[in-house]
C-alpha cells in the first residue's frame, strides 16, 4: 500500500523546479550529491537512531554519545571515507560530541600555531584518534575577554620545562567540550612567563589523561561541569572543569609558530607574522555562520510543514477549516525566516570565498583586508547567530502547543543551538569590535585612504549623507538599486552620526563606553547591509532551472524588505526614507507573502532533510502528524505502567483520607 503524502497537493503548487533549487541550497551538485548519501546512510542506520534522546540521563545519554561516536569512526574506516565524507556524517549523527572539538579546534589550533615540527609530531595521533584534544581557553572568571587569562605557564630554564599552574579558584578552565571525560590532550591557553616577564597568553599542547588507563595525571584535577539547558540537547557533550597543580611539560610543547622560547629561556618572535592567526579565525566563524543557515532552516521547515497540515477556525457550511499557513499573521512570522534561511546561506557561502581569498593574501604577507575581514566576519557570526536562536524560538511558538513537546524536536534544537550566541565571541561584544573597526574607517574618509571590502561604500558617504529614495510606488521597492542604496544610506548615517557624538569627548575610550548601545546599532545596519548585498550580488549569477531565480528574487527581496519593516525607525529618523515610503514597502512586503505561499512546502523541501535529521513530528514529510504524536507519546517510559509507580504511597492516600499528619504541639 502506498504511504500516504499529507503535503502531495502543496507540493503540487510549486512554481519552480526543485531538484535545481536543492542543488543551489547544497552549494553545487556535488555537495548535494555528498549530503544526501549521507544523510540516508546516517538515517538507515539503526545504531543513530535519536527519537529517545530527551528521554535518557544524563549518564545513559553520555554513554548514547560515546557508542555513536565509535561507530561513526568505525563506519568512517570500513567505508574508507574522506575528510569532507567524515565530516559531513559526524554533521548528520547530528548529536553534540567530543569530536566536534578534537576535529574542529584541537587539530586546526596545532595546524594554525604549530611549527612544522610539532605538526609532524602531533597531527598523525591525532588524525588517527590516537590521542584526543579538546581546546582550553575559557575560563571560569574570564571568557571574551582572553587577555585576562589567568593559567600561567611558567618557564623553568634547569629542567627545559613549562610549570603550568592554576593560581586561583576562578583560573579554573571552564566549558571546554570534550574536556570534562575524554579528552586526552588539550591545547591550554596560558599567560606565558619568562624571568618574571609576562608576555601575554600562548597556547601549549598538554596531556591530561594517561594513555593505559585514562586517569588523570599528576598534578591534574579535571571533571565536567554538570548539566546545561534543556533536555537532551547539548547535555551530550562533556564540557569540564580543569585545574592545574605546578604540572611540568617539555619547552617543546609550547605552540611556537610565531614565538618561541628558547633553551636558555629568552623569549623571541618569529618570521612568521602574528595575523597569520586570524585565518583560523576567519575559518571558524565561516562555519559558524553556515551552522546558522542550517540550523534555521530546520525550525523553518517544520513549522512551515506542521503550518500547512493544522487547521484552525474559518469553517464555511461544515467544511474544513482554514489551513495555519493561509493566516497573513503566520505568514508575516515565518516567511520572513525562511527567507533569512536562505540569506545566510549564500553570506557563508561568501564567507568561504572570503576565507580563500584572506588565506591566499596571508601566505603572500599582504594583511591589507584583515581588519576588513575580521571585523565582517565577527559581525556576521553575531547577527546569523543571535537571528537564529530567536527563530528558532518563534517556530517553536508559530506550531502552538505542539511545538512544545519534544517530540516537535523545537525546544531540543533551541537548546542545543543558543550556545552559539556565547562561544567564539559573545554577540554584543562582537558587535562592539565591528563599531570600532566602523569608527576608525569613518574617521579616514578624509586622509585620502579608500574603504575596502565591506565598507568600499563608505567611500561614497559624502553622496549617502545627502541623496534621497526615490520610491513612489509600492513596486518601486523590488529594484535592487533601491534596496541596497537604502541599506547604505542607513548604514553610513547611523556610522558618521555615531562617530561626530564621539567627536565630542575628550576621552574617546569614555564615549565609546557611554555610546555603546548606538555602535551596536550601527554594527547591526552595517552587517544586515552586507548579508542584503550578498543576497543580491548571488542573483547576479547564472542560476539555472525553471523558475528557481525568481524564488531567490522574491525570498530576497522579502529579507530586504522585512528587516526595513523591523527597523522602521532607522531608516525614517536617519532619513534615508519618508513614512509614505515606509508604508508602500510594507505593502509590497505583503504581496511577496502571497508570492511564497503556494511555493512554500517546495521551498522547505528543497533543504532535502530526511526526517531522522529534522527529528520531528511535526516536520516529518508525509504531514501525517496527528497519527504519529498520537503514538510516540504511547512509547513514554511514564506510560510503560497504566497505574504509576508511587499510587499506593503517595496517590491513593490522599484519595483515601489516609494521610497520617504530624500530633498538634
Amino acid at each position: 500500500m502506498e504511504a500516504l503524502d499529507y503535503h502531495a497537493e502543496e507540493r503540487r503548487k510549486a512554481e519552480f523546479d526543485l531538484e535545481e533549487m536543492k542543488i543551489v541550497w547544497a552549494g553545487s551538485r556535488h555537495a548535494y550529491e555528498l549530503f544526501d548519501r549521507v544523510a540516508r546512510l546516517v538515517a538507515s542506520d539503526p545504531v543513530f537512531r535519536k527519537d529517545n534522546r530527551t528521554m535518557l540521563s544524563r549518564k545513559d545519554l553520555f554513554k548514547d554519545t560515546l557508542r555513536k561516536t565509535a561507530h561513526a569512526w568505525k563506519r568512517i574506516i570500513e567505508l574508507r571515507l574522506s575528510e569532507e565524507e567524515a565530516t559531513t556524517l559526524r554533521v548528520y549523527v547530528d548529536q553534540p560530541a567530543f569530536t566536534d572539538l578534537h576535529w574542529g579546534m584541537f587539530i586546526p589550533a596545532i595546524k594554525g600555531q604549530g611549527t612544522e615540527e610539532q605538526q609532524q609530531k602531533w597531527l598523525p595521533m591525532a588524525y588517527k584518534m590516537q590521542i584526543i584534544g579538546c581546546y582550553a581557553q575559557t575560563e571560569l572568571g574570564h571568557g571574551s575577554n582572553v587577555q585576562g587569562l589567568e593559567t600561567t605557564a611558567t618557564f623553568d630554564p634547569r629542567t627545559d620545562e613549562f610549570v603550568i599552574h592554576s593560581p586561583t579558584l576562578t583560573s579554573s578552565k571552564w566549558w571546554p567540550g570534550g574536556l570534562g571525560k575524554v579528552s586526552t590532550h588539550a591545547v591550554v591557553y596560558a599567560r606565558l612567563i619568562t624571568d618574571g616577564q609576562d608576555h601575554g597568553v600562548n597556547g601549549f599542547i598538554v596531556q591530561l589523561r594517561s594513555l593505559d588507563d585514562h586517569s588523570p595525571l599528576t598534578g591534574i584535577t579535571v571533571g565536567d561541569i554538570g548539566m546545561k539547558f534543556g533536555s537532551g540537547a547539548y547535555n551530550s557533550m562533556d564540557n569540564g572543569v580543569l585545574r592545574f597543580d605546578h604540572v611540568r611539560i617539555p619547552r617543546n610543547q609550547m605552540l611556537m609558530r610565531v614565538s618561541q622560547v628558547t633553551r636558555e629561556g629568552k623569549y623571541v618572535q618569529s618570521d612568521v607574522p602574528r595575523q597569520l592567526l586570524y585565518g583560523t579565525m576567519v575559518f571558524v566563524r565561516q562555519t559558524i555562520v553556515s551552522d546558522a543557515s542550517r540550523a534555521l532552516s530546520r525550525a523553518v521547515c517544520i513549522a512551515t510543514r506542521y503550518s500547512a497540515v493544522r487547521r484552525q477556525f474559518g469553517s464555511q457550511n461544515g467544511g474544513p477549516e482554514t489551513q495555519v499557513i493561509n493566516y497573513k499573521t503566520q505568514q508575516s512570522r515565518l516567511f520572513p525566516l525562511l527567507a533569512s534561511a536562505f540569506a545566510f546561506r549564500f553570506v557563508g557561502e561568501w564567507l568561504e570565498w572570503l576565507y580563500t581569498d584572506v588565506t591566499q593574501r596571508l601566505q603572500a604577507n599582504d594583511f591589507s583586508t584583515l581588519p576588513e575581514a575580521h571585523a565582517c566576519t565577527a559581525g556576521l557570526k553575531s547577527i546569523t547567530t543571535s537571528a537564529t536562536a530567536d527563530g528558532i524560538e518563534e517556530c517553536r511558538k508559530l506550531c502552538g502547543g505542539h511545538g512544545y513537546l519534544s517530540s516537535s524536536g523545537l525546544p531540543e534544537l533551541f537548546a542545543v543551538y543558543i550556545p552559539n550566541c556565547t562561544y567564539e565571541g559573545d554577540n554584543v561584544v562582537l558587535l562592539l569590535q565591528v563599531a570600532r573597526f566602523l569608527m576608525k574607517t569613518v574617521s579616514q574618509l578624509g586622509s585620502g585612504k579608500k574603504p575596502v571590502g565591506t565598507t568600499a561604500y563608505m567611500g561614497r558617504a559624502e553622496n549617502l549623507m545627502q541623496c534621497h529614495c526615490e520610491v513612489q510606488r509600492a513596486e518601486d521597492w523590488l529594484k535592487p538599486s533601491v534596496i541596497l542604496e537604502a541599506f547604505e544610506m542607513r548604514a553610513a548615517r547611523m556610522s558618521v552620526a555615531c562617530a561626530k557624538s564621539l567627536n565630542k569627548f575628550s576621552n574617546p575610550e569614555e564615549g565609546f563606553a557611554e555610546l555603546s548601545a548606538d555602535l551596536v546599532e550601527a554594527a547591526v545596519a552595517h552587517c544586515q547591509l552586507i548579508i542584503v548585498s550578498k543576497f543580491i550580488e548571488k542573483l547576479q549569477q547564472d542560476i539555472p532551472g525553471k523558475g528557481v531565480k525568481r524564488q531567490l528574487e522574491t525570498l530576497c527581496n522579502l529579507y530586504a524588505l522585512y528587516l526595513l519593516h523591523k527597523h522602521l525607525g532607522d531608516f525614517v529618523s536617519t532619513g534615508c526614507i519618508t513614512p509614505k515610503q515606509g508604508a508602500l514597502a510594507n505593502d509590497q512586503l505583503r504581496l511577496l507573502y502571497s508570492q511564497v505561499r503556494p511555493n512554500a512546502i517546495a521551498l522547505v523541501d528543497a533543504f532535502n532533510y530526511t526526517d531522522h535529521y529534522l527529528g520531528s513530528i511535526l516536520g516529518c514529510y508525509d504531514g501525517n502528524v496527528y497519527q504519529k504524536l498520537y503514538e510516540h507519546a504511547w512509547k513514554d517510559p511514564l506510560n510503560d505502567t497504566v497505574v504509576p509507580d508511587g499510587y499506593y504511597e503517595y496517590i491513593r492516600p490522599i484519595l483515601k483520607q489516609h494521610i497520617r499528619t504530624a500530633a498538634r504541639l
